[in-house]
């Protein structure tokens, strides 16, 4: 009993003496050193504070050129559905119209030729909707997107097979 409350004492001790070595109110000592300039032929002058200019970056341009080519959505048979696939290409669409508040873009929705022209125009608007949620649920402002249905009437692929069908499943992404 006596060895019980001895080996108790000892761990209730540990852990109190563990507790009260670290004082929360000093600060940790830290070591600076200056940076290490080296003169290299490619390397450019500095200036006298001994740092270099800093250059601008131009990110309008980046992002003009990120989705240059990433124009189109494209989506499953009767389904308006945003795919993850095109995660990528609409979160670097709302970082260009975030980027400059002056752009806009026309959400053109589209179908397949199967099913009535109005349901057609119906699924391409849901679909058109569909892309301008994940842009607006990207901070990008609604007032910059315009989401608008063609139906079937304006097919990318004029043949009558599923690969055709599957091109014509799409949102293109228009600057206005």
């Amino acid at each position: 009993m006596k060895f019980e409350k001895l080996m108790l004492g000892l761990v209730a001790a540990a852990a109190l003496s563990a507790c009260s070595s670290t004082k929360l109110d000093e600060t940790t000592p830290t070591e600076t050193k200056a940076p290490v300039q080296t003169a290299t032929p490619s390397t450019p002058t500095t200036d006298n504070a001994g740092q270099r200019p800093v250059q601008t970056v131009d990110l309008g341009a980046q992002y003009d050129a990120a989705v240059s080519n990433q124009r189109v959505v494209l989506f499953d048979f009767d389904s308006f559905v945003v795919k993850d696939e095109y995660r990528g290409l609409i979160e670097a669409h709302a970082k260009r119209l975030n980027n400059k508040k002056t752009l806009a873009l026309s959400l053109e929705g589209h179908a397949d030729e199967r099913g009535g022209r109005e349901y057609n125009l119906a699924l391409g608007q849901k679909r058109a909707e569909a892309v301008a949620k994940s842009l607006t649920l990207l901070g990008v402002a609604s007032t910059q997107v315009e989401p608008v249905s063609f139906g079937k009437e304006r097919p990318v692929d004029p043949g009558h097979n599923e690969e055709a069908w599957a091109k014509n499943r799409r949102v293109e992404l228009r600057d206005k």
